[in-house]
């Protein structure tokens, strides 16, 4: 398979959910609107809705490409890679926005690159430990990140996925889904 669509394929779960959470939005903060040390925790923006709603959405995704390609291996062990790029996506950008709140930017506000690949950085690490996990209770003979996430693929995402985000975000403001087109 071509390297740029076996990357694209494989990280797709993690496309998915992260874009997922705009569309569903909802009013509930995922910190309750609480703050620490003045701050806002993460932002009226992360909401449990778009967090729970991408995660699930995300495994969608990622069940229908693994009928059809078969990049996730199966049973148990696909719904666990397509579970950990889903929520490891959810998870890396809701730690952004942590620490975008720690330096004192505001939901919304420009984040060069952090914005672009937090989420993409959160995929590829939480993958990472539950590959190594399944690994090691020995649901797998080998860390399925490792095997399929070559270097290649990991810098092809890393330079795509920004200029991916880009022309999303774009569209969701033209669209009126975002309040800012990044």
């Amino acid at each position: 398979m071509n390297l740029i669509v076996e990357a694209i394929l494989l990280i797709m779960p993690s496309y998915i959910a992260n874009s997922s959470a705009v569309l569903l939005k909802g009013k509930k903060p995922i910190d309750f609107g609480k703050k620490w040390r003045g701050k806002p925790i993460f932002g009226e923006g992360k909401t449990w809705c778009g967090f729970i709603g991408g995660i699930i959405a995300g495994i969608i995704a990622g069940i229908i490409i693994n009928s059809v390609w078969h990049v996730f291996g199966s049973g148990f062990f696909s719904i666990a890679i397509i579970f950990s790029l889903s929520f490891g996506a959810m998870l890396g950008d809701l730690l952004k926005s942590f620490f975008k709140r720690r330096l004192g930017k505001k939901s919304g506000e420009k984040w060069l690159i952090f914005d672009q690949i937090d989420f993409l950085i959160g995929a590829f690490l939480f993958c990472l430990f539950i590959s190594h996990i399944l690994f090691k209770m020995g649901y797998a003979n080998k860390n399925w990140f490792l095997s399929n996430f070559t270097i290649y693929h990991i810098i092809f995402l890393l330079i795509f996925t920004p200029l991916l985000h880009l022309a999303t975000n774009i569209i969701a403001y033209l669209l009126k889904l975002k309040k800012v087109p990044w």
